[in-house]
């Protein structure tokens, strides 16, 4: 994948979340200079500008169990058509969120664009494996997992059928995962997603957890790699300007080394950045930490 040009796509967006502020995140990765560090790590590199999503305002929030969901419908449908394009023209996606939410158009872009080798790495201190029944909040950043692999309650998956198919639940595997629901801790038993919470990356350390994840994946017939980086997954210490913060996360060398990692699998066709959040950052810190990230995604090395 390492020749392919790389396609970024903004998603201003924060329907799925209760918290405002991810929408500009597409906008501070941006600003803290992530064409350039492509470029430095020798990726071609276009920028394909941001999809139109309405703001929270000119909205009413209706299911108070789904809020927003018919805004949101409409951004997964166009996004999957944007990410499809990109797949089938050989470039490799880089979504900037916005919020986690989006992740259904983007994974569904790559399953309209016929990747039936496609699987996705999930870091996430979240499950998002929430549904209509399950929800504590009625936000649809806490869903998307659902709606990937086609596992949650039939009011939620009813705004998923325009997916042609749902991605089999071994082929996604959490790594980061330290706040999760009671709902979703029974989901999660019921379909066998393999996930890595943050005791079993103390116990192995993130380099083990990461190979692990990805023989998992291949020896699944994964040949393509979409990796779903929620930027909460990193401790707010070193990235506090997030949508849902929670303490005890990734430290700066272990997330980079997770991507190092993943780039030297060579697998990677797809990433997704997402959950930044300026108004809760300090002097765009946390977008700055997302870009290095990307860059160690995409071949950056010390050496």
């Amino acid at each position: 994948m390492d020749a392919l040009e790389v396609g970024i796509l903004g998603v201003p967006m924060d329907l799925g979340s209760s918290r405002r502020g991810t929408d500009m995140g597409p906008s501070a990765i941006r600003y803290a200079r992530l064409t350039e560090a492509l470029r430095q790590v020798g990726r071609q590199v276009r920028d394909l500008g941001n999809l139109e999503v309405p703001v929270a305002e000119s909205l009413d929030a209706a299911n108070p169990r789904l809020k927003h969901i018919e805004a949101i419908e409409p951004v997964w449908r166009l996004l999957a058509q944007r990410v499809a394009r990109m797949v089938t023209e050989g470039r490799v996606p880089l979504v900037l969120g916005g919020d986690h939410s989006l992740a259904v158009g983007s994974v569904g872009g790559f399953l309209s664009a016929g990747a039936g080798d496609l699987g996705v790495l999930w870091f996430d201190a979240h499950a998002d494996f929430n549904d209509a029944a399950t929800t504590p909040s009625g936000n649809v950043h806490g869903m998307p997992v659902a709606c990937i692999v086609g596992k949650g309650d039939p009011e939620l998956l009813a705004h998923t059928r325009w997916l042609p198919r749902y991605l089999p639940p071994d082929r996604l595997v959490m790594i980061g995962l330290r706040d999760v629901d009671p709902g979703e801790r029974e989901k999660l038993r019921q379909t066998g997603i393999v996930t890595y919470t943050m005791q079993q990356i103390d116990e192995l350390g993130i380099a083990e957890v990461t190979r692990r994840a990805l023989q998992h994946l291949q020896g699944r017939g994964v040949r393509r790699l979409y990796v779903s980086f929620d930027v909460d997954v990193v401790d707010p210490d070193v990235a506090p300007g997030v949508g849902t913060p929670v303490v005890g996360g990734l430290t700066y060398r272990e997330s980079h080394l997770a991507m190092e990692i993943v780039a030297e699998s060579r697998l990677l066709a797809g990433m997704e950045v997402v959950e930044v959040n300026p108004i809760r950052d300090v002097h765009n810190r946390t977008a700055e930490v997302a870009v290095a990230l990307i860059a160690s995604a995409f071949g950056k090395r010390i050496l």
